[in-house]
């Protein structure tokens, strides 16, 4: 998973590969046909039917899950689920008991022949908080359905291996792409609707292949011996997948060049679901990893520059999830629950690493230059600062789900990062330019791979064994142990030091510190004491306490603040730019023109005679 931009409300990724096998066969191994009918979607919901075949056992129960794998929070895809009914074979309802948010049982369930519900989707909810990460969500719109489909499919308590077969029945002139092989279409007979079967050998397979149907505009190309299928949907027709394509096929390339023989996939497939701005818009800018594609939510009105740079952060972040957590992980992720889960220590390792991985590819590969990874490197660090940094990492990774561990969740992607670079420039050292930590990822992958998780307590001293003393020591002293790690030691190695110098900044950040903060009691957004230290609003006149009242004629309040600041990244040099605030009762106008904003921060440099030695070091680092 990859989240994006900031979120101005000041709130603050596992991939499974299987389920320990069970014994307990409720209904031998009979495929659990599932159909959705997309026929009508005006009233944003779609009728699920369940044929589950016929049951050996009186009482079973029925799961939506609580948490699905990629995202580590509590989505709860039950909620969404109203109607739930069961049937027998004389089309009487049958008794049913809601036993949580997300399990039904059922009791005579040998008479049962059939589970029809409808599911509401969860875009639609995210302006209220609580409804899972957009990526991992669902979407219903009269031209455009977002299938995750763990999120409409739900699984039999003992059942999860399984063979499904999942119809899908559309409008014709629905375009589609799936992760998930087709296996046969049938039409109507008035051919308005078509109906497209596919079969997928266990649960964990419907889960791990969304979907997308509708107004989609569809490119498909080659990066070496993968097809990428890339599914847009832009509803003003802003983006084109023609465009789009350009960046990804560099991105791509440029990611299987710097693998090497790291096993991939024949195909891979981009759902990019583009948001227009609105009240009812998904929040959760970002992506959703899965074993063949990637699931990405961005808005609409984002400059193509921006997007391309968005697209590359965050598509090639959940393609490097192929190394971890899909084909290195342990056994919490290997026999992942969906309702009951247990967490892996090493969210360093599955988030952090390939974060990590997504930032310095693009220098090794020379899509940015030394001056911008610098930039992203920084721009880590004083994020992760934001966070406890006194926390263990594998604790928190361990307890996730709870407080406080889950406020600190987004620090996986900055500091968890910061200790993959720590350990890659460890390892470099060590080895003289050697080995790094793509090379343990690859030698892990060799040992285990997809089907062999790893015990969670051995992996540190296992990476011990397999790299040096120093990369243990560190391990345990600021992975398990609570010591916040000194950059600079690591840096020093590499000849980089950390300066005091004016940076550029952005609209709503001074070098990642917010100059915006919510008043809960009132219901409004001000400018706080920081602005006074962003050129951009202190010399367009704004001062610490303005509260905005409107930004570019849009009313701002807390259920809207992120959808309208997060509008500020997409800003261009020279736009008009019209704030109203209030300030000591009286409401002022300001208007002004967008120009690059600046602030006094720090900066990651090099240093002015580096020895011998840091040249080369940094060489074999930046460049493998």
């Amino acid at each position: 998973m990859k989240p994006i931009l900031v979120t101005i409300m000041l709130s603050a990724v596992i991939i499974s590969c299987g389920s320990k096998p069970t014994s307990n066969d409720l209904a031998g191994n009979t495929p659990i046909v599932t159909s959705l009918d997309l026929g009508d979607l005006s009233d944003d919901q779609i009728k699920v039917e369940v044929n589950p075949g016929r049951f050996q056992t009186d009482t079973v129960t029925y799961y939506l899950p609580l948490v699905v794998q990629g995202t580590y929070s509590v989505s709860d895809f039950g909620k969404y689920v109203k109607n739930f009914t069961a049937f027998n074979y004389d089309g009487i309802p049958v008794d049913v008991e809601k036993l949580d948010t997300n399990s039904w049982q059922i009791t005579n369930a040998t008479t049962v022949d059939k589970i029809i519900y409808s599911v509401e989707d969860t875009f639609d909810q995210e302006a209220g908080g609580g409804a899972p990460f957009s990526p991992s969500g669902t979407n219903i719109e009269e031209n455009v359905v977002v299938l995750n489909l763990h999120g409409f499919v739900g699984y039999f308590d003992a059942l999860k291996q399984n063979q499904y077969e999942i119809n899908i029945t559309a409008p014709a002139t629905f375009k589609k792409t799936s992760a998930l092989p087709l296996s046969k279409t049938t039409p109507t007979e008035d051919g308005a609707t078509v109906t497209d079967t596919y079969l997928a050998a266990r649960y964990f397979d419907v889960t791990d292949n969304p979907m997308m149907y509708g107004d989609l505009d569809v490119e498909r190309f080659q990066v070496g011996d993968i097809e990428i299928v890339l599914s847009v949907y832009s509803p003003n027709n802003v983006h084109t997948a023609a465009a789009i394509k350009e960046n990804v096929f560099t991105m791509m390339q440029a990611q299987k060049e710097y693998m090497g023989d790291i096993n991939s996939t024949p195909r891979y497939d981009i759902y990019l679901y583009l948001a227009e701005a609105g009240e009812n818009a998904p929040r959760g800018f970002g992506a959703l990893e899965h074993h063949t594609s990637t699931v990405v939510v961005l808005p609409e009105q984002m400059p193509k520059e921006q997007l391309d740079a968005s697209m590359t952060d965050v598509v090639s972040h959940e393609f490097f999830h192929i190394v971890t957590p899909l084909s290195v992980h342990s056994e919490d992720v290997h026999y992942f629950d969906y309702n009951d889960p247990t967490f892996s220590k090493h969210l360093w390792m599955y988030e952090g690493v390939t974060e990590y991985f997504a930032t310095l590819f693009q220098i090794d590969q020379g899509l940015v230059d030394k001056e911008a990874f610098y930039s992203k490197v920084m721009g880590k660090i004083k994020s992760s600062m934001s966070y406890n940094d006194s926390m263990s990492f594998t604790m928190m990774s361990e307890n996730i789900l709870e407080a406080p561990y889950d406020q600190n969740y987004v620090n996986v992607y900055s500091k968890g990062a910061l200790i993959g670079m720590c350990i890659d420039i460890l390892m470099r050292e060590e080895s003289n330019g050697q080995r790094g930590i793509l090379s343990l990822m690859k030698e892990l992958s060799t040992k285990y791979g997809v089907n062999k998780p790893f015990e969670d307590d051995n992996l540190i001293a296992e990476i011990t064994a397999m790299t040096y003393l120093s990369v243990g020591e560190f391990l345990r002293t600021h992975v398990e142990g609570t010591t916040p790690i000194d950059y600079n030691r690591f840096f020093e190695k590499v000849g980089l030091t950390i300066k005091e110098a004016r940076v550029e900044t952005n609209y709503i950040q001074n070098d990642g510190a917010l100059i915006v903060a919510a008043n809960r009691e009132e219901g409004t957004l001000y400018f706080n004491d920081l602005v006074a230290k962003n050129s951009f609003w202190h010399d367009a006149g704004v001062r610490s306490g303005d509260v905005i009242k409107s930004l570019n004629g849009t009313d701002v309040t807390l259920a809207n603040a992120n959808m309208v600041i997060s509008q500020t990244f997409s800003w261009q040099v020279g736009d008009d730019v019209t704030l109203n605030v209030m300030r000591e009762g009286e409401e002022k106008v300001i208007s002004t023109k967008v120009a690059k904003s600046y602030t006094q921060g720090q900066k990651l440099t090099e240093v002015e005679n580096p020895t011998q030695s840091q040249k080369e070091l940094r060489k074999a680092w930046l460049k493998g």
